[in-house]
């Protein structure tokens, strides 16, 4: 726990960096940070052995590569350092250049080095004017690691399950995921921050020797911009916030208040896999499929699934799987959830079932300690942000008081996490009272970041402009949901930084 000398120390040294982030002060107290505003950036290759995928295709886009030197306690900065992996798509337009464009792909804990290569791509000659950042956050991919060593389940979200029993499970799962992660990484758990990845966000500003920096986040991305805003006013230049996190609704129960727009999802996914009954056989009809549905639920309440050889799918993990599929009507995706159910269907009826391709990868991840590593890492990163304590009952009571409305997301969305026995975190969450230009993008049937989220932002910069599309249920919209309208809108935008002067809506 930090003590309350550390924490007014964290306070002061914040109020400094907020203030002087750019350059030396303006009073002749030197610079705190300037061992970091002034290393020499070493941009090199990003393949780092044969094995490398990753590298390979960033070399081969043309991409190069390079770590930041960070402090891990911004209170503290001639103490421990970290590294930041960031990797670069240089502008080509040079006349008409306009920054760097930092890119965040949301998460919490989303590796972000691949998104210069991935976005270029739907950002046309708009990208010509950027150097386009990838960032992976502290801790997170290339990054200075950390790995809590979960081997438990280490699914990002779990359900409560049917009982008082099964509960009792999950408060067990819970404490021993964060005891595991205490153990392993207390020494910097209380710096794994929204807080302090916008604060290093500054520093890799200075250290590429730019005023500004636009910002392109998705998802939780939007929240890592807020924040980034909110520590360092006047830094930005253009920002697209794509999925609207509104930044008092972000906690360690982040589903809680999603859970109708994601039985909305699952009934409009019923259906679409009703009208397709020939090709998938799980019903004729809406209630057919949601009947087939509720069936492996309840198996699996009874007995875990038994996928393969090699995994065992049980009430806490199967509905992430489901939630998982549910954040977008785009046909792929729902065929690909059809597919699974099928499979699931047969497992449920205890007839044997070997896993499809991307199945397996996501049991391997759910199940497996391969998902360990990102699982704690988001875990920390929330948990940093905003652990309280609850109490273990309050969890049951919110799980029960939805269940009947809400039987798949309910029991998701109000379980208990690692973040009830983390200990409290260094900074209050982050209270936005600023007013930015920036063009937010959302769907109204978001059943992640909920469209009313994204207007409740609009109302609070009214410097900003909202981007609406109708009628899809989509999580992630520019450059992932193959609309030409949001695509050409935001392109618009970035390349020439003009807002439009309304509010907008694209059609699904």
């Amino acid at each position: 726990m930090p003590t309350s000398r550390h924490i007014k120390a964290l306070a002061a040294c914040v109020a400094v960096f907020a203030a002087t982030a750019t350059t030396a002060s303006a009073s002749a107290d030197p610079d705190p940070f300037a061992r970091f505003h002034g290393q020499r950036v070493d941009w090199h290759a990003c393949t780092l052995g044969a094995g490398d995928e990753l590298g390979k295709e960033l070399d081969a886009a043309g991409a190069d590569c390079a770590d930041i030197t960070v402090p891990l306690d911004y209170a503290d900065p001639g103490g421990r350092t970290i590294t930041v992996a960031i990797s670069r798509l240089k502008a080509t337009d040079t006349a008409h250049r306009v920054g760097p464009l930092l890119l965040n792909d949301g998460g919490p804990a989303g590796p972000s080095l691949r998104m210069p290569v991935t976005k270029s791509k739907v950002m046309g000659d708009a990208a010509d004017r950027y150097d386009l950042i990838g960032m992976d956050p502290r801790f997170v991919g290339r990054s200075t690691p950390l790995d809590c060593g979960w081997d438990l389940g280490s699914a990002p979200l779990r359900s409560a399950g049917a009982e008082p029993a099964a509960y009792r499970e999950e408060v067990a799962v819970a404490r021993e995921l964060a005891g595991r992660c205490k153990r392993a990484h207390g020494d910097v758990l209380l710096y794994v921050t929204t807080r302090n990845t916008a604060r290093d966000m500054d520093v890799i500003r200075v250290a590429l020797g730019e005023d500004t920096l636009s910002y392109l986040g998705y998802s939780y991305g939007s929240y890592l911009g807020e924040v980034y805003t909110q520590l360092f006013p006047g830094r930005t230049d253009r920002m697209v916030l794509d999925g609207v996190s509104l930044p008092e609704r972000y906690s360690h129960t982040m589903l809680r208040g999603a859970e109708a727009a994601n039985e909305a999802a699952l009934r409009a996914w019923a259906s679409w896999a009703a009208a397709r009954h020939g090709t998938y056989g799980l019903g004729a009809t809406r209630g057919e499929v949601l009947a087939t549905v509720q069936h492996i639920l309840g198996a699996a309440a009874d007995e875990p699934l038994r996928i393969g050889e090699a995994y065992l799918l049980d009430e806490h993990v199967l509905p992430f799987v489901f939630i998982g599929g549910l954040g977008s009507d785009l046909d792929e995706r729902r065929a690909a959830l059809a597919k699974t159910v099928r499979l699931l269907a047969r497992a449920a009826d205890r007839k044997p079932v070997e896993p499809s391709e991307e199945l397996a990868g996501q049991l391997e991840f759910l199940l497996t300690k391969a998902g360990s590593a990102p699982a704690s890492q988001m875990t920390a990163i929330i948990c940093g942000d905003v652990a309280e304590r609850r109490g273990v009952g309050s969890y049951w009571r919110a799980v029960e008081e939805s269940r009947e409305r809400f039987p798949l997301a309910g029991p998701l969305a109000n379980n208990i996490t690692p973040c009830e026995f983390w200990d409290r975190p260094a900074e209050a969450p982050t209270v936005l009272d600023n007013d930015i230009p920036a063009l937010l993008v959302n769907a109204t049937g978001d059943p992640r970041t909920l469209y009313a989220g994204a207007e409740a932002m609009r109302e609070q910069w009214p410097s900003s402009r909202l981007l609406t599309v109708e009628g899809a249920r989509q999580h992630g919209l520019y450059g992932e949901y193959g609309n030409a309208c949001v695509d050409e809108r935001v392109n618009a935008y970035l390349r020439t930084g003009r807002l439009p002067a309304h509010d907008l809506t694209c059609e699904a």
